[in-house]
Order: structure tokens, then C-alpha cells, then sequence
């Protein structure tokens, strides 16, 4: 199939005002229904879940619903596998709490500085309790991973390897299957920061075997909300966050204090309604498998297009794989201006009609590492299946007039 571009982009109100939206890592568009089923939900089913009555009933039954269908689109075995949240950063932190009672000093935890901080700052705050961290460095001149390192990190004291599988600066996809695998083997768990690779490519939990896996609705055309995937052998064994009562079956309530968000959880369940409806239906995986096979073919073009511009000039250095292949990158692409302060940059093009942006994204650790912390950090491109060539178009029309000033 081909992507149905019509379709999708009127799927998003937000488009029709002109402006080419290129920030989308940072947060994309919502789709319409995303929207009307919040409101929706909060103008008919606004009560508290659990009770004997019919209102109640119904509140109960569309969590499960949306539970069960978010479920369906990450590829987990069982809704209870899902644990929502307000962010991935609270998830982390939440989980990290979680995990404390299994933990004690001596016992080791692997980052990497190539996460955005949310899957690294919760882990390093466990060092006040005696757990030793140890780093997974990026290679500075390749901007590549080199699982040898990884390998070289692991013992038998090894206990959780926390690793992002796209990163939301280089764009790059690591090869997640495969790094479980290794961490395994090991004898460890892993978490997978998916924020910057779930709005792009099909996310399948149980096929790479990840232990727990976290991103943002928000950033994949949704709400304020999130997602943490966890399997459910290791829910039943983490400490409870909610009131004591809340006992270690209780999986996934005891793992979202204070109730999760119910409208919030109803409209995110729209998004796999639109997965499927773009992947020509069926109420099914296939539908969601079709559709971000479609979702990668277009978003190769956008990549293409850019990144051939970026390439032909001496002045600019991307900062990741300068090729567009879909099975190695996202569309998230940062480069630098040589003897050119980023913002200013940035700015010029704002007056274009176009959002971009420039920074460290709260992957600080990765852009100081690199050496591109001054002059505005990166700039950065970050496009989604819903823009369009002649958007890229625009976009290298305006990059050559401020590079050219």
C-alpha cells in the first residue's frame, strides 16, 4: 500500500492553518479524534469506575477498552501489561521506586549518555541507595553504539540496562532485539525509551522481549499522557506505589497511584483507531503492521529529501546517519551551521511559516559529550508521516536564504 496522505492530513485540524510543523519530537499534532473522544468522555462518562451503576459500568468498561486496544498497538500479550501514566518521566520514576526493594548496594544499573534524561535520570538517583551506575558511551566521531561495549559492561551484578531505542537527536534506531538479547543473557532486565521511535515504526514488546518499555502519547499524535509496557511476571513482583491495600496482584492498578486518567486513556485509544483506519482496517495487528509500514515509506521520502540538502553542503555537518534508510533512522534529524549560532538560525526560519528547533532536547548528556553544547546546541528537524515534500521543500527554500544571509 501507499500512504493515504490525504486522509491522514485531515485527520489533523491543526494543518489546515498553513503552518509546516517540523517539530513534531517535540511534540506532534493531535489527531481530531483523539480530541472528541476526551471530551466526549468527559461530558458523558465522567464518574468514578467500579460501581454497581450503569454510568460507573460504562466508565469501567472504556478503560478496559482503551487499555486493551493500546495493548493491541505495542504488540503486549495482555492489557494488564499496561501501565499508564502521565509521562514517561514519572514512569520511570515511578518505576525506579518500584524496583528499589529488589535492589541493594553493590548491585549495578547500566546507562547510556545517548537517552534523553528520563531514562537516565531515575536510574543514576538510585546511586544514594548504594547501586553503582555504569555508563554506555556513544562513539564521538561515528555517532554510532558499539554493542562489544555493551558486552564489556555486563556481570553478574548487572541488574538493569536502560537504553533508548531511537534517539531523539540522532534519529538513529538501535537494534533493541538484539541488545534484550545480550542483557539477558546476562542475566539482567532491560528498559527501552521509545519516545522518539513509537510516533515512526511499529513498536512489537513481546517480539524483541524487552522487559519494560515506555513513551509519550503526546509525541505520537495524542494527549498529555503515557504508556509503560511491563511483562506481567515482573508487575507482579514490583513493590506497589498505591495505598497499602493495593496488594502485589493488583497489576496494573497498584502501579498507577491516585488512579490513571480515564479521559485521557479513552482518547489515546483513538490513535489505534487511526493506525487502522490508515492501515485500511480490520480491528486488528495487521491493519497497525500495514499502517507503519506506510508511515516508514513516507517518511524515508521526507528524510531523503533533507538530508540530500544537508549532504551537499560543506557548511552544515549533520549530526547522525547522513542516509534515510528507514530500517536505521526516524526522521529526526539535527545538523550544525559552521560559524552559525543555531538559534538565530532557528529564528530566521520561524518567520517562514515553519516550527523547528534548536537545543539539547534533555538529551544534554549526549549533545555535551559531543562537544555541540554551545552556539544553541543542534538545530533540529524532526518530521512525522503527515508533512509533505512540499513542506521539506519549503523548508530547504528558507534554510538557503538564512544560510545565505
Amino acid at each position: 500500500m501507499t500512504l493515504d496522505l490525504a486522509f491522514a492530513r485531515a485527520q489533523f485540524p491543526a494543518l489546515a492553518d498553513g503552518f509546516a510543523y517540523m517539530d513534531n519530537a517535540g511534540g506532534s499534532l493531535v489527531l481530531r479524534q483523539v480530541a472528541e473522544r476526551v471530551s466526549e468522555y468527559l461530558l458523558t462518562t465522567s464518574v468514578q469506575t467500579g460501581a454497581s451503576y450503569a454510568q460507573s459500568q460504562r466508565a469501567t468498561t472504556r478503560l478496559a477498552t482503551a487499555r486493551a486496544r493500546i495493548a493491541l498497538m505495542i504488540g503486549a500479550n495482555r492489557p494488564e501489561e499496561v501501565i499508564l501514566g502521565p509521562s514517561t518521566t514519572v514512569l520511570c520514576q515511578n518505576l525506579a521506586r518500584a524496583l528499589l526493594p529488589q535492589l541493594k548496594p553493590g548491585d549495578e544499573i547500566v546507562v547510556t549518555d545517548f537517552d534523553h534524561e528520563s531514562n537516565i535520570g531515575p536510574w543514576r538517583w538510585l546511586e544514594r541507595f548504594g547501586v553503582v551506575i555504569r555508563e554506555w558511551k556513544i562513539d564521538r566521531e561515528s555517532f554510532e553504539i558499539d554493542l562489544g561495549d555493551l558486552d564489556a559492561l555486563l556481570n553478574e551484578r548487572t541488574r538493569l540496562v536502560a537504553v533508548t531505542h531511537a534517539s531523539n537527536i540522532l534519529g538513529t534506531i538501535n537494534p533493541i532485539a538484539e541488545i534484550a538479547r545480550r542483557v539477558h543473557a546476562a542475566g539482567a532486565k532491560i528498559i527501552v525509551d521509545a519516545v522518539a521511535y513509537a510516533p515512526h515504526r511499529l513498536v512489537d514488546v513481546a517480539g524483541w522481549d524487552v522487559d519494560y518499555y515506555v513513551f509519550s502519547f503526546y509525541k505520537t499524535y495524542g494527549p498529555h499522557f503515557a504508556v509503560m509496557y511491563g511483562k506481567y511476571e515482573l508487575l507482579l513482583g514490583l513493590d506497589t506505589l498505591y495505598h497499602y491495600f493495593y496488594t502485589a496482584d493488583k497489576v496494573p492498578a497498584k502501579l498507577e497511584p491516585g488512579n490513571t486518567n480515564y479521559e485521557l486513556a479513552w482518547g489515546s485509544a483513538g490513535i489505534v483507531d487511526y493506525l487502522d483506519a490508515l492501515g485500511g482496517g480490520g480491528g486488528d495487528r495487521a491493519a497497525i503492521i500495514r499502517a507503519f509500514d506506510d508511515i516508514a515509506a513516507q517518511e524515508e521520502a521526507l528524510s531523503a529529501r533533507l538530508l540530500d540538502f544537508l549532504n551537499a553542503r560543506n557548511d552544515v555537518r549533520v549530526i547522525g546517519r547522513t542516509d534515510s534508510a528507514r530500517e536505521r533512522r526516524v526522521p529526526t534529524i539535527a545538523f550544525k551551521v559552521e560559524g552559525a549560532d543555531s538559534a538565530a538560525l532557528v529564528h530566521k526560519i520561524d518567520r517562514a511559516g515553519i516550527g523547528i528547533r534548536h537545543g539539547d532536547f534533555h538529551s544534554r548528556r549526549l549533545v555535551e559529550a559531543l562537544g555541540l553544547a554551545g552556539d544553541g546546541g543542534v538545530v533540529r528537524v524532526s518530521l512525522v508521516h503527515y508533512n509533505t515534500l512540499e513542506e521539506v521543500d519549503r523548508l530547504i527554500a528558507a534554510l538557503e536564504t538564512a544560510l545565505a544571509a
